[in-house]
């Protein structure tokens, strides 16, 4: 060892919030890296999650003699690199600010600092612009007419996509939709100014671009709980794929866009009900810490109103209008994967606990991480490593016999369906099915038997 032991306690260079001018201080980010690397050296409690701490640990053990101070620049960037923003280890992890711990230790955001610094310095790729970017994609596939979902089922096409975007050839890509969400609730007279309502959707991009049927489901849920859900126009990608890339100025734009439009129902006393476990978590939990100063405020007035249309719909579980009349049921057993997202938010699995109000159905909780996590498992660097970090889930989820799976997050859907051979449904849609008489090929009788 060099120079003596090395704190576990933060440096002066810690820093987790890009508007202060040490945030993009190179040498203030290298002393919290050698802090952060120590402590995580020291613990090991997240051995797990990604390749980033098996690198790391493999570099400290066989390298260098437990000294991470020897780590060079080009394998700090494959440990940085190995981590896919599952936030897992942040969730595990004693040392936080959640916890109010003094070593005020956060990985995840440790790694977007460095990727953001990186990119500040040697610019944005196109594989950061594309795929940091859904709306402009979904945009673009609509106005090719249907010609993007044929392109990307074919194979010369994804070899030239692979090495000029550095999408895996073999990467089951999302279908795009013929027509946005947004523009069915408009068709349907679901659009509403916020003078009225208990809530406001926030659909997210996937459901926006992919798949409109996840937010028909869940307005049909929510009414049929007499939950009066406002539809809105102007909504953009909550930013992650951008703040996944380093882009912290595309994701400010975003933000700023979707503060704009949610205000007014937040100010109206509506929640914000966002479908995606990681867009609620960058509504509820990324906005107010990394936008500028001015727009803090109202970002945390939009955060305290956020809550997943699960969490929203247990919340009235008590009251009279909570609807249980339900007329199918899928099965006996449901494999429920809990999407990382949501556990980093800590406010349960509320999709779970729903599907269990159906009569006769019994949900198997799976925890293990998909290895999707964004655009990670697209991307060539990280297709097949998804595979083997995911493998766990798709063996549990397959372990547990069920005729149906579930999942809040629509792209873990996407990982299972493609590795583990059967997509699962979002408890939104599964709860929307089960009130319907042919919603399922099990039907409930009044009595609660089949």
């Amino acid at each position: 060892m060099s120079e003596g032991n090395i704190s576990y306690q933060p440096t002066d260079g810690l820093c987790y919030d890009p508007s202060e001018p040490k945030y993009w201080d190179a040498e203030a980010l290298q002393k919290e890296i050698e802090r952060v690397f120590e402590v995580c050296h020291g613990c090991r409690m997240c051995f797990k999650y990604c390749d980033s701490f098996p690198t790391l640990f493999s570099l400290v053990d066989d390298k260098y003699e437990g000294d991470v101070r020897q780590i060079k620049p080009d394998e700090t960037r494959a440990v940085m690199d190995h981590c896919f923003q599952c936030k897992l280890c942040e969730v595990q992890c004693p040392y936080t600010p959640r916890d109010n711990h003094e070593f005020q230790l956060d990985f995840p955001k440790l790694v977007h600092r460095y990727v953001a610094q990186k990119k500040k310095r040697e610019g944005f790729t196109l594989q950061d612009r594309v795929l940091g970017d859904p709306d402009f994609a979904g945009k673009s596939a609509r106005a090719s007419l249907g010609l993007v979902n044929v392109m990307n089922r074919v194979g010369l096409h994804r070899f030239f996509f692979e090495k000029v975007v550095g999408v895996h050839r073999d990467k089951e890509l999302p279908v795009f939709a013929s027509k946005s969400f947004t523009a069915w609730a408009q068709g349907q007279g679901k659009v509403s100014a916020p003078d009225g309502g208990e809530a406001v959707l926030f659909q997210t991009c996937y459901v926006e671009h992919n798949e409109p049927e996840i937010g028909k489901d869940t307005l049909e849920v929510l009414e049929r709980n007499q939950v009066t859900c406002n539809c809105t126009e102007g909504l953009v990608c909550c930013g992650m794929p951008a703040w996944e890339h380093g882009d912290i100025e595309s994701l400010k734009r975003q933000a700023k866009k979707n503060l704009d439009v949610l205000e007014p129902y937040v100010d109206a006393g509506q929640k914000v009900l966002a479908i995606n476990p990681t867009c609620a978590m960058m509504l509820r939990r990324e906005y107010p810490e990394l936008l500028d100063e001015e727009d803090r405020p109202r970002a945390q007035k939009v955060a305290d109103a956020v809550m997943d249309p699960s969490e929203f719909l247990w919340s009235l579980r008590k009251e009279d209008r909570f609807n249980t009349d339900f007329k199918s049921r899928p099965g006996d057993k449901v494999a429920y994967h809990a999407p990382c997202h949501l556990r980093a938010q800590a406010v349960g699995f509320k999709g779970r606990d729903l599907i269990r109000k159906i009569p006769g159905v019994k949900p198997v909780t799976v925890m293990e991480c998909c290895g999707h996590d964004g655009t990670y498992a697209m991307k060539v660097d990280g297709f097949e490593a998804s595979q083997r970090i995911g493998k766990k889930s798709f063996d549990e989820m397959k372990e547990a016999e069920a005729e149906v799976w579930a999942t809040d997050c629509p792209l873990a859907a996407t990982q299972f369906g493609q590795h583990a051979g059967r997509r699962p449904m979002h408890p939104m849609s599964i709860l929307a099915r089960a009130y319907r008489e042919d919603g399922f090929p099990h039907a409930i009788e009044e009595d609660g038997d089949e």
